[in-house]
């Protein structure tokens, strides 16, 4: 009895030690989680260039020296904050792509609709994507990072496309449908970001199965294209 006593006081230390690192963990993903929130207000609200460190601090609520401590500089906060928003989309639109199951027209319809989820595609994130978009073409870490994560999404455009074309027997060129088909979702997304007085949610997954109908009538009637709406 005594034996287990005295080994219980020994690791007593060391539980001790690990709960407090993981507490430490929890509250430095929590703080980096609400300054990333923090950002893509400002984005949402300033646009890229008039986003400031202190504009960040004041809105997630924590001093400016936590800002510092977390991302020492205010290009590193928005790799990250890129990093996280298409972390989420990804995960977003993988979640989507499984629960279509293995036939490739619901999946693509799937991937459509995940487009115009409202946790996704609402004006705040919208307006920070485009801040991040107007900085791409002179910033490489975006372009990196942008360009690793839209070809793979654009690799399952493709294979769908390609899946479609053999079982419909369309003519189209698979990467040319998908290119396409990826300009017309990322048009609707401007247009909900400008906010055009007929673009809704609603209306632009409409427009989005009617592309579908479009391009691919043998597996997507009109009729039943037209009945999805946005969640």
């Amino acid at each position: 009895m005594k034996t287990t006593e005295a080994r219980e006081a020994l690791l007593e230390p060391a539980r001790k030690s690990d709960s407090e690192k993981r507490g430490r963990k929890a509250s430095k993903e929590t703080r980096q989680f609400q300054l990333i929130e923090a950002t893509i207000d400002s984005l949402a609200k300033r646009g890229y260039s008039e986003t400031t460190m202190a504009d960040v601090a004041d809105g997630a609520g924590l001093s400016r020296g936590i800002v510092n401590f977390h991302f020492e500089s205010k290009e590193k906060l928005l790799v990250a904050t890129l990093q996280y928003m298409y972390d989420e989309y990804s995960a977003h639109w993988r979640s989507a792509l499984q629960k279509a199951g293995d036939d490739p027209a619901r999946q693509l319809q799937a991937l459509v609709a995940a487009d115009f989820d409202r946790s996704i595609c609402n004006k705040r994130k919208l307006a920070a994507w485009c801040a991040f978009w107007g900085e791409a073409k002179s910033r490489p870490k975006y372009q990196a990072l942008s360009s690793a994560r839209d070809a793979v999404y654009q690799n399952i455009f493709i294979d769908l496309c390609a899946a479609l074309k053999q079982s419909g027997f369309y003519a189209y060129e698979p990467q040319v449908m998908a290119l396409a088909l990826s300009a017309m979702l990322d048009g609707l997304w401007l247009h909900l970001m400008m906010g055009t007085e007929d673009t809704t949610r609603e209306t632009a997954l409409q427009a989005a199965n009617g592309f579908l109908s479009a391009a691919f009538p043998k597996h997507y009637p009109k009729s039943a294209a037209s009945g999805a709406k946005p969640a």
